[in-house]
């Protein structure tokens, strides 16, 4: 990718260079990466245009093997292009290469999975009620979809709507975040090169304002929405979506508390614990943010995860010696610093961490672990989605009371259970009103299942068969016969 010239958005099969002229920032550095068109209104339209043209006037949404062909090579040039993806979204997030290569990665493989489905989708359903009296059910595609993503992990959040939107026989607009506007610019790329995707189908735009979304939100040519974001902006895409009465799926925020027994090696799970915080640089949607713990190894904890924490190497996203890399900017880091600097009024700093001093990283939008002791669930840093390498220490008497502190926030995503008894870990996650449960571990992560977020974590099913569910509706047709 030639990063000398602004990268455009690619709309019903060609390039656009409309919108208005941005910078992409390296918050390692705090320098410009390159330069970009933001697309506004006149570029959504025109995409949602073609999608809708693509879906009425053209046999993309049946039969169902030219769409897993056409997935299938989508992959394929996701796969050759993994390294320049993977760097470059590094480079524009601060996140660690790891990280990121595996990001792309993994987009290679969910596209290949739902090429799979697309060639395995049932006839539906089919029945007799009475003599001559035959119904049968069929799923259909939904029509036009819009696809909403965040910058902390923009390539496998399109990719899993895109997928399965695309084998469900739908035409598809997304919308992806100016913070990583060239890593969006790669992938459209990607999918420039996809010869069997044909214009209109799926067209990609990269907006820094606030105009793409509205009118994917408001549109009537768009029947799905694909949310992925803070609960916040999900709170008003639901209302938006709702006034159309359009189908909508929502992955929010959550706060992901981390239950650690008694029974358990204490020096094992600090690993977990430390890289449960630092993991995306704390920014995910599921990082390990509460770290409940039982009395009786409370101390033990709080020692050796207080040096953990401390011990972390902060530095550039490109260093292999880092394992935290910066926020996503200096915004950012000044929000997450004055929640940490509030919480001291009602809570124990165990772990300051903050703004380093480093002369080497000041330019950068760095921020150190911050790990905060509180016995109140009912304040800010317990409650609130920090998006920041911060955690909060609770101690819990037992079983019980894990478990009502877990559930005490609005959010329902996530949490991990540390036990060596496994009817417990079953018992306690039982009881953990979470879409998803990790035992002994935390940021697992399947697409061959479905989960469902609660709360207000959002709702709507990702991954398994009922990823792609959400993108068809089922019809009815029932025959009898005349006179």
């Amino acid at each position: 990718m030639n990063t000398s010239t602004p990268a455009g958005n690619w709309i019903d099969g060609r390039w656009n260079y409309g919108g208005e002229l941005h910078e992409s920032l390296d918050p390692s550095t705090g320098r410009a990466v390159g330069a970009f068109h933001s697309a506004g209104g006149k570029e959504a339209r025109a995409a949602i245009t073609a999608a809708r043209t693509a879906f009425d006037t053209t046999g993309w949404s049946r039969p169902a093997e030219p769409r897993a062909r056409a997935l299938d090579e989508f992959a394929d040039r996701v796969e050759r292009r993994r390294e320049e993806l993977g760097r470059m979204l590094s480079r524009e997030t601060g996140r660690l290469l790891r990280e990121t290569r595996m990001e792309a990665e993994m987009a290679a493989r969910l596209l290949r999975l739902n090429a799979a489905r697309a060639r395995v989708q049932t006839g539906g359903q089919a029945l007799e009620q009475a003599p001559e009296t035959y119904w049968h059910a069929v799923p259909e595609p939904a029509g036009v979809v819009g696809i909403i993503v965040p910058w902390n992990g923009p390539i496998l959040l399109a990719v899993r709507a895109i997928g399965p939107a695309l084998a469900a026989g739908c035409t598809a607009v997304v919308k992806l975040p100016g913070q990583t506007a060239l890593t969006n610019a790669l992938l459209a790329e990607t999918v420039a090169e996809t010869a069997s995707l044909p214009p209109g189908v799926l067209s990609l735009l990269t907006e820094t304002g606030n105009e793409v979304a509205p009118l994917l939100v408001d549109s009537p040519e768009v029947d799905v929405l694909s949310y992925t974001g803070s609960t916040r902006v999900g709170r008003l895409v639901a209302a938006g979506a709702a006034a159309r009465v359009k189908r909508t799926t929502l992955e929010l925020g959550g706060k992901t508390p981390l239950l650690i027994f008694d029974d358990v090696d204490i020096d094992a799970v600090v690993p977990v614990v430390v890289r449960a915080a630092t993991v995306m640089n704390g920014q995910y949607c599921a990082t390990g943010s509460r770290v409940l713990v039982h009395r009786a190894v409370a101390d033990e904890l709080r020692t050796k995860l207080s040096a953990a924490l401390r011990s972390v190497r902060v530095g550039p996203a490109d260093d292999p010696d880092t394992r935290l890399g910066p926020l996503i900017d200096k915004a950012a880091v000044a929000r997450v610093d004055r929640l940490v600097e509030e919480a001291a009024a009602y809570g124990k700093v165990l772990v300051r961490g903050g703004i380093p001093d480093d002369p080497e990283l000041r330019d950068g939008a760095y921020y150190r672990p911050s790990l905060i002791e509180t016995g109140d669930v009912d304040v800010p840093l317990v409650q609130e989605e920090v998006f920041g390498p911060v955690q909060t220490f609770e101690v819990f008497e037992d079983e019980a009371d894990a478990i009502r502190r877990a559930n005490a926030t609005d959010f329902g995503l996530a949490a991990s259970v540390f036990t060596a008894d496994d009817l417990r870990a079953r018992r306690v996650g039982r009881e953990l009103r979470m879409g998803e449960v990790w035992f002994n571990a935390h940021s697992m992560t399947t697409s061959q299942l479905a989960g469902t977020p609660v709360k207000q974590s959002g709702y709507g099913s990702f991954g398994g068969s009922a990823a792609l569910e959400q993108f068809q509706v089922i019809k009815r047709y029932g025959t009898r016969r005349l006179g």
